[in-house]
């Protein structure tokens, strides 16, 4: 239970930090926005928590794809 609530919470920061940061400047919000922060999010979860390398690699593949 506590691994879910860090993740939220690690998640949140992230959203957050991208509100604050568009506050102040359009630009620098809609970049940091923009990047593959998410997807490097969920591999980092994914690697963390022990699941296969082929799972880590197909959701890389099909996150490029989409």
């Amino acid at each position: 239970m506590t691994w879910i609530v860090v993740k939220y919470a690690l998640t949140a920061a992230l959203v957050v930090l991208v509100s604050e940061l568009a506050k102040r400047s359009d630009r620098v919000g809609a970049l940091v926005a923009a990047l593959p922060l998410v997807t490097l999010l969920t591999l980092t979860w994914l690697h963390l928590e022990g699941q296969a390398a082929a799972k880590i690699e197909n959701h890389a593949r099909y996150t490029f794809w989409y």
